[in-house]
Protein backbone atom coordinates (compact mmCIF):
# COMPACT_ATOMS: atom_id res chain seq x y z
CA UNK A 1 0.00 0.00 0.00
CA UNK A 2 1.63 3.46 -1.20
CA UNK A 3 2.34 5.91 1.71
CA UNK A 4 2.06 9.91 1.85
CA UNK A 5 5.89 9.33 1.32
CA UNK A 6 4.85 7.61 -1.73
CA UNK A 7 3.22 10.59 -2.96
CA UNK A 8 5.48 13.17 -2.34
CA UNK A 9 8.25 11.38 -4.22
CA UNK A 10 6.34 10.61 -7.03
CA UNK A 11 4.87 14.00 -7.55
CA UNK A 12 7.88 15.86 -6.53
CA UNK A 13 6.93 17.87 -3.17
CA UNK A 14 7.27 17.51 0.14
CA UNK A 15 5.16 15.36 2.44
CA UNK A 16 3.47 18.58 4.08
CA UNK A 17 2.42 19.60 0.81
CA UNK A 18 0.49 16.34 0.33
CA UNK A 19 -0.66 16.31 3.88
CA UNK A 20 -2.51 20.19 2.82
CA UNK A 21 -3.56 19.36 -0.95
CA UNK A 22 -5.73 16.32 1.00
CA UNK A 23 -6.94 18.35 3.64
CA UNK A 24 -7.78 21.26 1.33
CA UNK A 25 -5.54 23.40 2.01
CA UNK A 26 -5.74 26.48 0.03
CA UNK A 27 -2.00 27.79 0.28
CA UNK A 28 -0.78 25.03 -2.65
CA UNK A 29 -0.01 26.32 -6.25
CA UNK A 30 -2.36 24.88 -8.71
CA UNK A 31 0.55 22.76 -10.44
CA UNK A 32 1.49 21.45 -7.30
CA UNK A 33 -2.31 20.17 -6.51
CA UNK A 34 -2.12 18.70 -9.93
CA UNK A 35 0.69 16.77 -9.39
CA UNK A 36 -0.13 15.48 -5.85
CA UNK A 37 -3.68 14.72 -7.17
CA UNK A 38 -1.87 12.67 -10.02
CA UNK A 39 0.22 11.13 -8.16
CA UNK A 40 -2.65 9.83 -5.47
CA UNK A 41 -4.36 9.01 -8.41
CA UNK A 42 -1.30 6.70 -10.06
CA UNK A 43 -0.37 4.87 -6.41
CA UNK A 44 -3.84 4.51 -5.89
CA UNK A 45 -2.99 5.81 -2.30
CA UNK A 46 -5.77 5.82 0.17
CA UNK A 47 -5.65 7.79 3.63
CA UNK A 48 -4.80 6.44 6.90
CA UNK A 49 -8.35 6.97 8.40
CA UNK A 50 -7.23 5.97 12.02
CA UNK A 51 -4.08 8.37 11.61
CA UNK A 52 -6.22 11.19 10.68
CA UNK A 53 -8.81 10.68 13.55
CA UNK A 54 -5.73 10.80 16.51
CA UNK A 55 -4.33 14.12 14.65
CA UNK A 56 -7.84 15.95 13.98
CA UNK A 57 -9.96 14.21 16.78
CA UNK A 58 -12.22 13.22 14.40
CA UNK A 59 -13.63 10.29 12.81
CA UNK A 60 -16.02 11.29 10.28
CA UNK A 61 -18.08 8.55 11.74
CA UNK A 62 -21.56 8.84 13.44
CA UNK A 63 -23.58 5.66 14.99
CA UNK A 64 -27.31 4.90 15.21
CA UNK A 65 -28.75 2.55 17.30
CA UNK A 66 -32.11 1.78 16.29
CA UNK A 67 -35.17 -0.21 18.51
CA UNK A 68 -35.58 -2.73 15.36
CA UNK A 69 -33.84 -3.14 12.40
CA UNK A 70 -36.23 -5.78 11.03
CA UNK A 71 -39.38 -2.93 11.63
CA UNK A 72 -39.40 -1.53 8.05
CA UNK A 73 -39.89 1.45 9.59
CA UNK A 74 -36.77 1.38 11.30
CA UNK A 75 -34.95 -0.24 8.03
CA UNK A 76 -36.21 2.66 5.90
CA UNK A 77 -35.00 5.05 8.56
CA UNK A 78 -31.23 4.15 8.79
CA UNK A 79 -31.17 3.73 4.89
CA UNK A 80 -31.94 7.70 4.92
CA UNK A 81 -29.59 8.50 7.85
CA UNK A 82 -27.36 6.44 5.73
CA UNK A 83 -27.42 8.39 2.78
CA UNK A 84 -27.50 12.10 4.28
CA UNK A 85 -24.16 11.02 6.68
CA UNK A 86 -22.63 9.92 2.79
CA UNK A 87 -23.65 13.31 1.34
CA UNK A 88 -22.19 15.43 4.29
CA UNK A 89 -18.92 13.62 4.07
CA UNK A 90 -19.90 11.03 7.18
CA UNK A 91 -19.80 7.46 7.45
CA UNK A 92 -22.54 5.43 9.79
CA UNK A 93 -21.71 2.55 11.97
CA UNK A 94 -25.63 0.63 12.73
CA UNK A 95 -26.23 -0.90 16.34
CA UNK A 96 -29.74 -3.17 16.31
CA UNK A 97 -30.86 -2.63 20.21
CA UNK A 98 -33.51 -5.29 19.61
CA UNK A 99 -35.78 -3.38 21.79
CA UNK A 100 -33.62 -4.74 24.69
CA UNK A 101 -31.77 -1.98 26.99
CA UNK A 102 -28.86 -4.45 27.44
CA UNK A 103 -28.21 -4.87 23.85
CA UNK A 104 -28.39 -0.68 23.59
CA UNK A 105 -26.08 -0.05 26.02
CA UNK A 106 -23.54 -2.53 24.54
CA UNK A 107 -23.91 -0.45 21.18
CA UNK A 108 -24.00 2.61 22.89
CA UNK A 109 -20.42 1.79 24.42
CA UNK A 110 -19.02 -0.46 21.74
CA UNK A 111 -19.91 2.83 19.40
CA UNK A 112 -18.42 5.90 21.72
CA UNK A 113 -14.94 3.21 22.00
CA UNK A 114 -14.84 3.68 18.47
CA UNK A 115 -14.27 7.43 18.94
CA UNK A 116 -17.84 7.96 16.88
CA UNK A 117 -18.01 11.85 16.22
CA UNK A 118 -22.03 11.74 17.53
CA UNK A 119 -24.77 9.68 18.27
CA UNK A 120 -28.19 8.95 17.12
CA UNK A 121 -30.81 6.80 19.03
CA UNK A 122 -34.07 5.31 18.85
CA UNK A 123 -34.53 4.75 22.80
CA UNK A 124 -35.87 1.30 24.05
CA UNK A 125 -37.83 0.98 26.79
CA UNK A 126 -37.18 4.22 28.22
CA UNK A 127 -33.51 4.38 28.24
CA UNK A 128 -30.36 2.21 29.37
CA UNK A 129 -27.55 3.71 31.83
CA UNK A 130 -24.78 4.05 29.58
CA UNK A 131 -26.88 5.90 27.16
CA UNK A 132 -28.35 8.38 29.54
CA UNK A 133 -24.45 8.69 30.99
CA UNK A 134 -23.40 9.30 27.44
CA UNK A 135 -25.77 12.03 26.70
CA UNK A 136 -25.48 13.69 30.03
CA UNK A 137 -21.46 13.70 29.68
CA UNK A 138 -22.31 15.85 27.02
CA UNK A 139 -21.33 13.52 23.78
CA UNK A 140 -22.93 15.15 20.84
CA UNK A 141 -25.93 13.00 20.34
CA UNK A 142 -30.03 13.34 18.89
CA UNK A 143 -32.58 11.14 20.22
CA UNK A 144 -34.93 9.80 16.60
CA UNK A 145 -38.37 8.57 16.87
CA UNK A 146 -38.53 8.31 20.79
CA UNK A 147 -37.10 10.42 23.13
CA UNK A 148 -36.91 10.22 27.12
CA UNK A 149 -38.33 13.59 28.56
CA UNK A 150 -36.18 15.19 30.99
CA UNK A 151 -32.97 14.55 29.00
CA UNK A 152 -31.49 17.42 27.33
CA UNK A 153 -30.89 16.07 23.58
CA UNK A 154 -32.29 17.19 20.81
CA UNK A 155 -35.55 15.41 19.36
CA UNK A 156 -36.59 14.38 15.82
CA UNK A 157 -39.80 12.80 15.17
CA UNK A 158 -42.95 12.81 13.91
CA UNK A 159 -45.98 14.20 15.24
CA UNK A 160 -49.10 11.80 14.68
CA UNK A 161 -51.76 13.10 16.99
CA UNK A 162 -53.76 15.39 14.01
CA UNK A 163 -53.26 11.69 11.46
CA UNK A 164 -54.86 9.96 14.58
CA UNK A 165 -57.70 12.57 14.55
CA UNK A 166 -57.92 12.10 10.94
CA UNK A 167 -58.31 8.09 11.39
CA UNK A 168 -60.92 8.23 14.16
CA UNK A 169 -63.08 10.81 11.98
CA UNK A 170 -62.85 8.33 8.82
CA UNK A 171 -63.81 5.58 11.08
CA UNK A 172 -66.65 7.49 12.13
CA UNK A 173 -67.33 8.88 9.31
CA UNK A 174 -67.84 4.86 7.66
CA UNK A 175 -69.92 3.97 11.00
CA UNK A 176 -67.66 2.70 13.26
CA UNK A 177 -68.35 3.16 17.07
CA UNK A 178 -66.75 0.23 18.76
CA UNK A 179 -62.84 1.05 18.00
CA UNK A 180 -59.78 -1.13 20.06
CA UNK A 181 -56.18 -0.44 20.28
CA UNK A 182 -53.16 -2.56 20.34
CA UNK A 183 -51.30 -0.23 22.55
CA UNK A 184 -46.85 -0.28 22.36
CA UNK A 185 -44.89 -0.75 25.06
CA UNK A 186 -46.31 1.90 28.09
CA UNK A 187 -42.21 2.73 28.48
CA UNK A 188 -41.56 4.40 25.06
CA UNK A 189 -42.95 7.49 24.53
CA UNK A 190 -44.15 6.52 20.89
CA UNK A 191 -46.30 3.72 22.83
CA UNK A 192 -47.24 6.04 25.23
CA UNK A 193 -48.18 8.79 22.98
CA UNK A 194 -50.30 6.82 20.34
CA UNK A 195 -52.67 5.70 23.29
CA UNK A 196 -53.22 9.34 24.31
CA UNK A 197 -53.94 10.29 20.70
CA UNK A 198 -55.97 7.81 20.14
CA UNK A 199 -58.09 8.59 23.08
CA UNK A 200 -58.49 11.91 22.97
CA UNK A 201 -59.85 11.09 19.24
CA UNK A 202 -62.23 9.29 20.46
CA UNK A 203 -63.43 11.69 22.81
CA UNK A 204 -64.44 14.52 20.12
CA UNK A 205 -66.37 11.90 18.51
CA UNK A 206 -68.47 11.09 21.70
CA UNK A 207 -66.81 7.77 21.77
CA UNK A 208 -65.34 5.75 24.90
CA UNK A 209 -61.83 3.52 25.03
CA UNK A 210 -63.05 0.68 27.46
CA UNK A 211 -60.04 -0.95 29.30
CA UNK A 212 -61.16 -3.99 26.90
CA UNK A 213 -59.98 -1.97 24.11
CA UNK A 214 -56.78 -1.43 25.01
CA UNK A 215 -54.65 -4.74 24.23
CA UNK A 216 -50.71 -4.12 25.85
CA UNK A 217 -48.61 -5.46 22.57
CA UNK A 218 -44.97 -4.83 22.31
CA UNK A 219 -44.41 -3.22 18.95
CA UNK A 220 -43.85 -7.15 17.47
CA UNK A 221 -46.11 -9.23 15.21
CA UNK A 222 -47.03 -11.90 17.62
CA UNK A 223 -48.23 -9.53 20.26
CA UNK A 224 -50.75 -7.91 17.25
CA UNK A 225 -51.71 -11.95 17.19
CA UNK A 226 -52.39 -12.49 20.90
CA UNK A 227 -54.19 -9.08 21.51
CA UNK A 228 -56.31 -9.61 18.50
CA UNK A 229 -57.25 -12.76 19.48
CA UNK A 230 -58.30 -11.76 22.64
CA UNK A 231 -60.41 -8.54 20.86
CA UNK A 232 -62.20 -11.38 18.48
CA UNK A 233 -62.90 -13.91 22.31
CA UNK A 234 -64.51 -10.87 23.93
CA UNK A 235 -68.78 -10.54 24.18
CA UNK A 236 -68.89 -7.67 22.30
CA UNK A 237 -65.63 -7.35 19.88
CA UNK A 238 -64.57 -4.13 18.66
CA UNK A 239 -65.61 -3.26 15.32
CA UNK A 240 -62.37 -1.49 13.93
CA UNK A 241 -58.50 -2.90 15.47
CA UNK A 242 -56.01 -0.11 15.28
CA UNK A 243 -52.29 -1.05 15.98
CA UNK A 244 -49.87 1.64 16.75
CA UNK A 245 -47.16 -0.22 14.89
CA UNK A 246 -47.00 -1.94 11.26
CA UNK A 247 -45.51 -5.23 12.46
CA UNK A 248 -48.71 -5.53 14.85
CA UNK A 249 -50.90 -5.14 12.57
CA UNK A 250 -49.22 -7.56 10.24
CA UNK A 251 -49.75 -9.83 13.75
CA UNK A 252 -53.61 -9.08 14.14
CA UNK A 253 -54.37 -9.14 10.35
CA UNK A 254 -53.07 -12.96 10.49
CA UNK A 255 -55.37 -13.57 13.81
CA UNK A 256 -58.18 -12.06 11.56
CA UNK A 257 -57.80 -14.67 8.96
CA UNK A 258 -57.07 -17.43 11.64
CA UNK A 259 -60.92 -17.29 12.63
CA UNK A 260 -61.98 -17.63 9.35
CA UNK A 261 -63.00 -13.76 9.14
CA UNK A 262 -62.12 -10.88 6.55
CA UNK A 263 -61.19 -7.48 6.59
CA UNK A 264 -63.52 -5.15 6.20
CA UNK A 265 -66.34 -7.41 6.01
CA UNK A 266 -66.27 -8.67 9.51
CA UNK A 267 -63.58 -6.34 11.38
CA UNK A 268 -61.74 -3.18 10.07
CA UNK A 269 -57.69 -2.65 10.70
CA UNK A 270 -55.61 0.29 10.31
CA UNK A 271 -52.06 0.95 11.47
CA UNK A 272 -49.65 3.61 12.25
CA UNK A 273 -46.49 3.15 10.26
CA UNK A 274 -47.25 2.77 6.88
CA UNK A 275 -44.82 0.48 4.82
CA UNK A 276 -44.78 -0.92 1.33
CA UNK A 277 -46.11 -4.00 2.18
CA UNK A 278 -49.52 -2.80 2.93
CA UNK A 279 -50.57 -1.64 -0.62
CA UNK A 280 -50.06 -5.77 -1.13
CA UNK A 281 -52.27 -7.19 1.21
CA UNK A 282 -55.55 -8.00 0.54
CA UNK A 283 -56.99 -5.58 1.49
CA UNK A 284 -54.50 -3.05 1.21
CA UNK A 285 -54.90 -1.00 5.04
CA UNK A 286 -55.27 2.29 6.29
CA UNK A 287 -52.42 3.38 7.93
CA UNK A 288 -50.70 6.45 9.06
CA UNK A 289 -47.66 7.27 7.66
CA UNK A 290 -44.65 9.15 8.99
CA UNK A 291 -42.27 11.07 7.03
CA UNK A 292 -39.35 8.53 7.98
CA UNK A 293 -36.77 9.66 4.75
CA UNK A 294 -36.86 13.40 5.58
CA UNK A 295 -36.34 11.96 9.49
CA UNK A 296 -33.71 10.38 9.18
CA UNK A 297 -32.11 12.97 7.11
CA UNK A 298 -32.90 15.76 9.46
CA UNK A 299 -31.71 13.82 12.21
CA UNK A 300 -27.89 13.46 10.35
CA UNK A 301 -28.15 17.29 9.57
CA UNK A 302 -29.06 18.14 13.82
CA UNK A 303 -25.74 15.68 14.72
CA UNK A 304 -23.61 17.23 12.59
CA UNK A 305 -24.56 20.72 13.43
CA UNK A 306 -24.24 19.92 17.19
CA UNK A 307 -20.85 17.83 16.14
CA UNK A 308 -19.57 20.63 14.09
CA UNK A 309 -21.08 23.33 16.97
CA UNK A 310 -23.93 24.47 15.47
CA UNK A 311 -26.06 24.20 18.10
CA UNK A 312 -28.62 21.50 16.27
CA UNK A 313 -32.33 21.40 16.88
CA UNK A 314 -35.34 19.41 18.00
CA UNK A 315 -37.50 19.08 14.60
CA UNK A 316 -41.12 17.84 14.60
CA UNK A 317 -43.14 16.80 11.04
CA UNK A 318 -46.93 16.14 10.69
CA UNK A 319 -47.56 12.31 10.36
CA UNK A 320 -50.51 11.95 7.66
CA UNK A 321 -53.42 9.45 7.24
CA UNK A 322 -53.43 7.05 4.07
CA UNK A 323 -57.15 5.80 3.19
CA UNK A 324 -56.94 2.03 1.90
CA UNK A 325 -59.70 -0.81 2.02
CA UNK A 326 -59.27 -2.00 4.85
CA UNK A 327 -61.89 -0.13 6.89
CA UNK A 328 -64.40 -0.13 4.61
CA UNK A 329 -66.25 1.91 1.57
CA UNK A 330 -67.63 5.78 2.84
CA UNK A 331 -71.71 5.08 2.26
CA UNK A 332 -72.63 6.45 -1.41
CA UNK A 333 -75.55 8.20 0.53
CA UNK A 334 -73.40 10.34 2.50
CA UNK A 335 -69.66 11.33 1.55
CA UNK A 336 -67.09 12.24 3.58
CA UNK A 337 -66.42 15.78 4.78
CA UNK A 338 -63.01 17.25 4.45
CA UNK A 339 -60.20 16.31 7.00
CA UNK A 340 -59.46 18.86 8.61
CA UNK A 341 -55.70 18.09 7.84
CA UNK A 342 -53.97 16.92 4.25
CA UNK A 343 -55.31 13.19 4.07
CA UNK A 344 -53.57 11.23 1.31
CA UNK A 345 -56.39 9.04 -0.20
CA UNK A 346 -55.48 5.86 -2.32
CA UNK A 347 -57.64 3.76 -5.37
CA UNK A 348 -55.68 0.38 -3.78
Amino acid sequence: MASIKDVAAEAGVSVATVSRVLNGHPSVSAAARARVLGAVEALGYRPNAVARSLRTDQTRTLGLVISDVLNPYFTELARSVEEEARALGYSVIIGNADERPDLQDHHVTTLLDRRIDGLLVSPTDGGSPRMLEAARAGTPMVFVDRWIPGVDVPVVRSDGRAAVRDLVAHLHGLGHRRLAIIAGPAATTTGRERVDAFREALGAHGLPLPDAYIGQGDFQADSGRRVTEGFLDLPEPPEVVFAADNLMALGALDAVRARGLRVPRDIALAAFDDIRWFVHTDPPVTAIAQPTGELGRAAVRALVDRIEGRGGASVTLPARLVVRRSCGEPPASSPQSPSPSPVRRSTT
